[in-house]
């Protein structure tokens, strides 16, 4: 099932917009799982770099399981969502039909 967001497109002489969806092909959803996947990884990481920090700062006791859990509480914290990056794609072309 392909990915839609629909987006409210102005229309002159009326004061309702008229609502316009965007599909995203397979390939286009494919990459966008893909760079939501790579960021995901990259601010994982980085919250595991975090966490190691802040845990060795504060000298908590159980140092591999307060890592886990402080990386854990980051990431859901920074995350960005596969569906965000797929509506974002979605406006992008919305964006680039109605310039046009």
């Amino acid at each position: 099932m392909a990915f839609s967001k629909s987006f409210p497109r102005t229309v002159k002489g009326s004061t309702y917009p008229v609502w316009e969806e965007v599909f995203l092909s397979a390939d286009e959803e494919l990459t966008e799982e893909k760079n939501a996947r790579e960021e995901n990884n990259r601010l994982m990481s980085e919250c595991i770099e975090d966490a190691k920090r802040i845990s060795s700062e504060k000298q908590l006791k159980d140092f591999q399981s307060d890592v886990v859990s402080l990386a854990i509480a980051l990431f859901e914290k920074r995350a960005s969502h596969t569906v965000y990056w797929k509506e974002n794609k979605a406006k992008e072309k919305f964006d680039q039909k109605t310039i046009s």
